[in-house]
């Protein structure tokens, strides 16, 4: 496995998705804008469907704002109208939201984390069981070679068994003719 290429196509598909959502948060902008809804970072990351942290980051963060400005109303009121608590409970409400978005986005990287490691073992582990398929090949074959050795030895030590046996045997039946023609000769005394 390449994992120097591996890592490279997953270097690739993040700034994919990277870009990808970058450009869905801007469309949402410009949708919330053109339907005349209050822009804010929850509503434009709500409706791109990301987490609210892309929403401020730069190159995101400076669009929503000049979206902000330009639905101010010209004659705005004075800071002191809206009263503090309704301003805590909004920002509050943006920070909890917030907080549910990075949580969301923490497990969804969580487990595409878990899925890469899953497979990076799986990878290494596939390796390593080719590793051996290869040395238990390499020894079947060394022990292949050596049976057929021994058997060829062993043919060869048969032939000469064979060989042998059928020299014993003549050497035998010439033994027992010469001990024939000796005894049927007469015994001479000299």
């Amino acid at each position: 496995m390449n994992l120097r290429g591996n890592a490279h196509t997953l270097a690739q598909a993040r700034r994919r998705d990277s870009l990808d959502k970058r450009q869905r948060a801007l469309t949402a902008l410009t949708t919330l804008e053109q339907q005349g809804q209050k822009i804010t970072h929850t509503a434009v990351a709500r409706t791109a469907g990301v987490s609210t942290w892309l929403t401020y980051t730069e190159g995101i963060r400076e669009h929503i704002e000049a979206a902000q400005q330009r639905q101010q109303p010209k004659a705005t009121r004075p800071a002191d109208a809206r009263t503090p608590n309704a301003m805590l409970r909004t920002e509050l409400e943006l920070a909890k939201q917030e907080v549910r978005d990075l949580r969301e986005e923490k497990e969804r990287m969580r487990q595409a984390l878990r899925h890469q490691l899953g497979q990076q073992l799986d990878a290494l582990g596939a390796k390593d069981l080719t590793e051996r398929l290869d040395h238990l090949t390499q020894d079947n074959q060394r022990l292949q070679d050596t049976l057929r050795q021994a058997t060829q030895a062993n043919h060869a030590l048969h032939s000469r068994v064979t060989s042998l046996e059928a020299d014993l045997g003549a050497a035998r039946t010439s033994l027992r003719r010469m001990i024939r023609e000796e005894n049927s000769e007469p015994f001479r005394v000299g």
